[in-house]
């Protein structure tokens, strides 16, 4: 039955970010970006424009390194430092995506001891494998998303980007709402 699904982002900001946010303009959604703090430090014009474009930013690791293989004051530090780069705005939940989904239960503890909530993924859009947009169209094509999906989705690959309008088409077809995962979880 429709409902609400989230579309996210992982893996920027990249060269094509600017790019991404014209085509979601375009189709009216707003996504979650899951940002590298790295790239943020390097790009804050690009973490300030997804922000402008009304979409929500959270971590995804200051390094992309995975978290199982941090201690937990890298784990910290990793967090607080991208933390750092983004709005910042009352009330809202802080979230986490650990690179690769990869965690343990220390891992998890840190994260929820540092005030995130760790974010994953229900619908994988497997958009990492193809390098064709009509593969990752047809992932949605294939399965259907249920209310409350979030879904799996990278930057910097413009055959995702290409997908987009289809992705976005056929969700809006089920008769479901494009929300932020913050939207999602309130």
């Amino acid at each position: 039955e429709p409902g609400r699904v989230a579309l996210t982002f992982d893996d920027g900001p990249t060269p094509l970010t600017l790019r991404y946010l014209e085509v979601l303009h375009g189709l009216g959604v707003r996504a979650t970006f899951f940002v590298v703090g790295e790239l943020c430090a390097a790009h804050p014009e690009l973490v300030r424009a997804i922000a402008a474009g009304g979409h929500e930013l959270a971590g995804h690791g200051y390094t992309h390194r995975p978290f199982t293989t941090l201690s937990r004051a890298e784990l910290a530090d990793e967090l607080a430092r991208t933390r750092a780069l983004l709005p910042w705005s009352a009330g809202r939940r802080e979230l986490v995506r650990p690179p690769y989904g990869s965690v343990s239960v220390a891992s998890l503890l840190t994260c929820a001891r540092e005030g995130f909530t760790t974010a994953f993924w229900s619908l994988n859009s497997g958009d990492w494998r193809s390098q064709e947009a009509s593969e990752v169209e047809r992932t949605f094509a294939r399965q259907t998303a249920r209310a409350g999906e979030i879904v799996l989705l990278h930057e910097g690959q413009s055959w995702t980007m290409n997908a987009l309008p289809t992705i976005v088409g056929t969700l809006k077809r089920a008769g479901h709402e494009l929300v932020t995962v913050g939207e999602l979880l309130a």
